[in-house]
């Protein structure tokens, strides 16, 4: 079983890891984790760090590696999360009780829940793999919030990179697809995507721990097994570091990706304007673009009106309604039609379909601003000025026609992200714990078509500064003598006024 190694220390932030600061040896592994946390920022300093534990190898290890590093002041545990899937009967309860006993052994509290992620998946008529993914990652937001964590690690490996590309290879993803696994996304963050799971092992051996084994890890029924153990080895035959070369490959699609957003926002503000029922494109300009921003701009337009995802065939129509005489084409739940200068994009009916909005996030730099196609808008920061006191009240609820400009306390930069289930903030004036976002769209009759395009605006620890239209949280209320003022504002996409 695994070797105990009793309370780890709670410390309240990053130390030096030189060699004078440890009693013995920290372990070369644990050491390059901890340099790829601090150099992708994937955990802040002081942040509370819960550590989602299957069973698996991976995950072990990922908590023996975090273990090591808080033993020696460089990061603090907050606990250990585990969901049982109930997938395999027997089985899933032997690993459940396997976590529990970890935790124990590190003096560590955990927080478990069971799903049947099977019956999920039957009700919400999705595959049993998504089902899991969407439980999990409610269940980490939970567990989080339980257990005070503002990040929870993964133990995803350079391995499940490298199958994750061929998976969207294979399927046809676009840039974004190809980026694979981030290695942050919200909570979630991912210490290990630099390291091979052979690694791992060799870590686990090497600390006399033992995990658990996942027999459907085998059940070459799953895309992801049969690459895992027939395709991977194959092209290792013409490539021994097809791994390495593969997740590479992730992390420059990841680096195009965000260059390519951030200049399809910009290019979108200037091509796209607001109507009253959709927007308008200027038909010049997008035929004018490059292939790759053509596609990004005409995409974005497209989603923001539709609400729903869309694929390749429809961006390239939408690229050649640009170069042609003035005509009508009709995309899934929204309606293009070329007129003399613009190509005017309106809603349309569904048939049956609830219009859905694929989730997005987005950096918010101060000073700067940022445009989310996703909601139609333009969200802007910038420093309010010395002497600058703008104090705010709450006194009725604020429509969102009415806010578009916000004074709050705080320091960016910011990110900005469509709405998650668990989401909670405590709008300004509410007294007492917080509330739920889903509570707030219920008391505001924010309609469920609406709540995934409404933005949020999040500070470094992923706390809700704002969200958009219809409140300020109150930690960020602006009182005198406030460190740091920002005014916020938003507009609609388009509107450079």
């Amino acid at each position: 079983m695994v070797r105990a190694r009793g309370s780890y220390p709670r410390c309240p932030g990053f130390k030096s890891l030189h060699r004078h600061h440890f009693s013995q040896p920290v372990d070369p592994l644990a050491k390059r984790v901890l340099v790829s946390v601090r150099r992708q920022g994937l955990i802040p300093p002081g942040g509370r760090v819960l550590v989602a534990v299957s069973g698996g190898g991976d995950s072990v290890a990922l908590l023996h590696l975090l273990a090591e590093l808080a033993e020696r002041d460089a990061v603090t545990l907050a606990g250990v999360a585990h969901l049982n899937h109930r997938l395999r009967p027997t089985a899933s309860d032997e690993d459940e009780r396997f976590c529990r006993d970890l935790a124990v052994r590190f003096g560590l509290p955990v927080v478990v829940e069971s799903v049947d992620v099977a019956e999920m998946a039957r009700l919400d008529r999705i595959s049993v793999e998504h089902a899991g993914h969407r439980a999990r990652h409610r269940f980490f937001t939970r567990a989080a919030e339980r257990l005070a964590a503002c990040r929870v690690a993964l133990g995803h490996t350079i391995d499940d990179q490298a199958e994750t590309y061929l998976l969207r290879l294979l399927r046809g993803a676009g840039a974004a697809g190809f980026s694979a696994i981030r290695p942050r996304i919200g909570l979630v963050v991912r210490p290990l995507l630099r390291v091979s799971r052979a690694e791992l092992r060799a870590y686990l051996a090497s600390q006399q721990a033992s995990f658990r084994e996942d027999a459907s890890n085998l059940d070459r029924c799953v895309p992801r097994n049969r690459i895992r153990h027939d395709l991977i080895p194959s092209l290792r035959a013409y490539s021994p570091r097809v791994v390495e070369v593969l997740a590479r490959e992730a992390e420059i699609a990841r680096a195009d990706e965000e260059w390519l957003a951030r200049a399809a926002n910009k290019q979108g503000a200037s091509l796209v304007r607001s109507t009253r029922g959709g927007v308008e494109v200027d038909a010049a300009g997008l035929a004018a673009l490059h292939p790759a921003l053509g596609r990004r701009v005409a995409r974005d337009a497209l989603v923001r009106v539709s609400g729903c995802a869309v694929g390749f065939e429809h961006i390239e129509r939408l690229r050649r309604l640009a170069e042609e005489a003035p005509t009508r084409v009709d995309f899934p739940r929204c309606r293009a039609e070329r007129l003399e200068e613009v190509i005017r994009l309106t809603t349309r009916a569904g048939r049956g379909a609830v219009a859905r909005v694929e989730p997005f996030a987005y950096r918010l730099a101060v000073p700067g601003e940022v445009s989310v196609p996703e909601a139609g808008v333009t969200i802007s920061a910038e420093p309010a000025g010395p002497g600058v006191f703008r104090p705010l009240t709450c006194s009725r609820p604020q429509t969102q026609a009415a806010e578009r400009v916000v004074a709050v306390a705080a320091s960016g930069p910011f990110a900005v992200r469509s709405w998650q289930p668990g989401d909670r903030f405590r709008p300004l004036g509410l007294e007492g714990h917080r509330k739920k976002l889903q509570d707030l769209f219920v008391d505001r009759k924010v309609s469920r078509a609406e709540r995934a395009r409404i933005p949020l605006v999040l500070d470094g620890r992923d706390r809700i500064v704002w969200v958009v239209g219809l409140g300020v949280g109150d930690d960020f209320r602006v009182t005198r003598g406030a460190a740091s003022v920002l005014i916020l504002k938003v507009r609609p996409l388009g509107d450079n006024s």
